[in-house]
């Protein structure tokens, strides 16, 4: 009995013990006793990996002395846009912003207490040659002995790239400056790095340089990477926001799984520098390293920070967290900024903080930022400062207003998804049991139960139109197209009027699973807009083609739908309205790319004698210009009988949607849409087009 009260009586002052120290107050004698003390935490070094340490930075004045020789004094006032005066740029805003601490801009050690100097030493052979050829090395090994004249032959030999005595040594600095920028931060001697070097790199591949650069840095750094830190450093990721494709880091890594290489670049589709198809959004790898080779080729310029930031949203931020990179290098150029006139983009400052940002979140924050394109001084200077600022720990300026991303660059985004689908599991659920993947990844089972939708939405359009307005089919001889391309009403051969309605498969609003992504038909409607133009017609007692131009054809790889609807208006002409005998009028209404084929038509014939307008929904598709093969007067002729409604968002009104900006006549009389949407451009404006369609009628009549 004795003990069990002296148990209870320990337990009880042990308690009484915790909370008195939960309140900071000794009550371990009696309430009455009670004293208030302190409570000691000892000191301790922070547990902080990241924040105490500084940025690092390479520079050295060195590599400015790679210069385009002067052969002109025009060459002088207008100097070559990889100017070595882009580095001065750069490290001369960090200094006046307090980045830098120095005064002289000579490139001194001791740089103050934000950034750490970097020293910036040759690369070696070695190293060199882990990507490049020994070839390539030994070329650019003798260009400081070069004469004067052989350093010009060599310049104009080249790729857009330049050569002078002291291009050799300046290539091994800004070489050798990212590999000790990549090592300063996986040794954990700074939290991250700027490597502020030219000449750039990206574009030089293992035999040749090309693009102004010489060595590809960031490859080269790379791969040094890889093989003196193989505990450490195990995955690396690349993010390329030049403007232009880096098709020489791409081909270091094409065949390697431990690099995800992602490009976001102008590519137009391979008309822009390079100017090759490898870098088109197929392009994935091969071998080991299918799938870890990501471009996202913008098929337009003029783009800024909403492409960017949604490209980054969709694509880079969840592929780089599945793969989860213990080192992310920025081959950051900075010609995609607002001003760069070479890269004709609007990227601003914020948006390169924004994107840093986001990349500072990977691998614990081991991030590497190497200089390469950005030919606008004041553009590279200021993006450079906003990416710096982030580094340093700033948070990202606040961005300007953004509006929605262009929709060409919406759909380029969804290709890569659906293309990266294959690879990686961030992408499944919305792209699981995509169609456009048909052919590599459903069995003979499936192909055998395959009824493409677009199908039968036109089977459905024949039943309606068949049962309500009696109409038939019009064969398409030799044409290898479906039976029911083109239907009519039967009164077509004998009636003075004819409505052609030229269209693509109508709209499907479509509810999708985010988890397998199937859609549910229970919650998915078709939009057909051409039954407007019919009924309306038929109230007016005209003759009716209707003609749905398919949109893909899976046994067809190479099937164009705008060179279909072309030869289809072509043949429809040809063998059919040029042969009925009281035909007077016609007039053409084209929804979607289908409308090209009534373009193509009115500039390849001379239809002027019954054609009498031409009316065109597009929305935000592209404007198709007419090219009069018959007689040049047609332009100003289709222009007076015609209405393109393209939506507020067409690329056709410039990027800022500039109410003052007029398309050129030979796309036709084109209007702005208040709305989005073919749809909603069709409802907006039916009754314009339909009063315009019966005006010159009547003025066809009237001038008989």
């Amino acid at each position: 009995m004795t003990e069990t009260v002296g148990n209870e009586a320990v337990l009880k002052t042990q308690n009484s013990l915790k909370r008195s120290i939960d309140d900071g107050v000794d009550k371990t004698d009696s309430p009455s006793t009670a004293v208030k003390r302190p409570v000691i935490v000892p000191a301790c070094r922070p547990r902080l990996q990241y924040t105490p340490l500084k940025t690092g930075l390479c520079y050295d004045v060195r590599m400015r002395y790679h210069a385009k020789i002067f052969t002109s004094y025009f060459e002088y006032i207008d100097p070559h846009p990889e100017d070595p005066r882009r580095i001065y740029r750069i490290y001369k805003i960090l200094a006046e912003n307090g980045l830098v601490n120095d005064p002289t801009l000579s490139g001194v050690d001791d740089i103050g207490d934000l950034m750490l100097k970097i020293p910036v030493r040759e690369a070696t052979d070695a190293e060199i040659l882990q990507v490049h050829t020994k070839e390539h090395l030994d070329f650019l090994s003798r260009t400081p002995q070069m004469t004067r004249d052989q350093l010009l032959k060599e310049t104009e030999k080249g790729d857009s790239v330049y050569f002078n005595n002291d291009s050799f040594l300046s290539a091994k600095l800004s070489c050798g400056g990212a590999i000790e920028a990549c090592k300063a931060v996986v040794e954990g001697r700074v939290k991250n790095a700027l490597a502020v070097v030219r000449p750039p790199g990206h574009h030089a591949e293992p035999e040749l340089a090309g693009g102004f650069c010489l060595f590809s840095n960031v490859a080269v750094a790379a791969q040094n990477m890889l093989k003196n830190y193989p505990e450490s450093v195990r995955k690396i990721m690349v993010l390329d926001w030049d403007v232009h494709h880096g098709n020489g880091t791409q081909k270091a890594f094409y065949n390697d799984d431990r690099v995800l290489y992602i490009s976001l670049h102008r590519h137009e589709p391979g008309k822009y520098y390079p100017g090759t198809i490898h870098g088109n959004y197929d392009r994935i790898g091969e071998g080991k390293g299918e799938g870890f080779n990501c471009n996202i080729p913008w098929p337009c310029g003029g783009l800024g920070d909403a492409e960017y930031l949604w490209a980054f949203e969709q694509v880079v931020m969840p592929m780089s967290r599945e793969f989860q990179p213990d080192l992310v290098i920025i081959s950051s150029g900075f010609d995609a900024a607002d001003g760069d006139t070479i890269g004709q983009c609007h990227v601003t400052p914020s948006c390169y903080g924004h994107m840093t940002h986001m990349l500072k979140s990977l691998a614990k924050g081991n991030l590497c930022v190497v200089l390469e394109g950005g030919y606008s001084l004041d553009s590279i200077a200021k993006s450079a400062l906003g990416v710096a600022k982030v580094l340093i720990g700033e948070p990202p300026d606040e961005l300007p207003v953004i509006k929605q991303p262009k929709s060409e660059a919406v759909e380029i985004i969804d290709t890569v998804i659906r293309t990266q689908s294959k690879y990686w599991k961030c992408f499944k659920s919305t792209h699981a049991n995509d169609g456009c993947s048909f052919k590599q990844k459903v069995t003979n089972t499936i192909i055998n139960k395959n009824f493409p939708l677009q199908s039968a939405i036109r089977q459905q359009q024949m039943r309606h139109l068949t049962s309500e307005f009696s109409f038939v089919t019009l064969p398409l001889f030799k044409m290898d197209l479906p039976d029911d391309t083109v239907i009519c009403s039967p009164n077509i051969y004998d009636s003075q009027a004819i409505i052609i309605c030229v269209h693509d498969t109508p709209e499907i609003w479509a509810q999708r699973s985010r988890v397998t992504g199937t859609i549910d038909p229970s919650m998915s409607i078709i939009i057909d807009t051409t039954l407007d133009v019919i009924k309306w017609a038929f109230e007016k007692n005209y003759g009716v083609i209707d003609i749905n131009i398919p949109q893909s054809l899976h046994e067809q790889d190479n099937y164009s739908a705008v060179t279909t609807a072309q030869e289809v208006l072509v043949f429809i002409w040809d063998n059919y309205l040029k042969y009925f005998p009281v035909l007077n009028k016609v007039a053409f209404v084209g929804i979607g790319d289908a409308h090209s084929g009534i373009v193509h038509l009115l500039g390849h014939r001379d239809t002027r004698s019954v054609v009498k307008s031409a009316i065109s929904f597009i929305d935000q598709r592209p404007l198709r210009p007419l090219i009069p093969l018959v007689d040049e007067s047609l332009a100003d002729w289709y222009y007076k009988n015609s209405l393109v409604f393209a939506s507020t968002e067409n690329t056709c009104w410039g990027s800022d949607g500039n109410e003052n900006k007029k398309p050129r006549k030979k796309f036709g009389r084109v209007l702005k849409c208040d709305s989005d949407g073919l749809n909603n451009n069709i409802e907006e404006r039916f009754n314009e087009a339909t009063d315009f369609i019966l005006d010159t009628f009547e003025e066809w009549s009237d001038s008989e």
